[in-house]
């Protein structure tokens, strides 16, 4: 269902207006995945603890 875009904090979310070094925490509650509009309440932390992927 949703793209499996990894949102990693170095790169940012550039299509978004993010800037690289943004954590994930710190991304606007109205904040969705640049491919597949999902939002950023069903991103999922990965191992790391900083990426997350949708």
């Amino acid at each position: 269902m949703h793209c499996l875009t990894v949102y990693d904090p170095a790169m940012g979310d550039p299509a978004a207006g993010i800037t690289a070094q943004t954590p994930f925490v710190q991304l606007p509650d109205y904040y969705v995945c640049s491919l597949c509009d999902a939002p950023k309440s069903e991103f999922i932390p990965m191992n790391s603890g900083e990426k997350v992927v949708v």
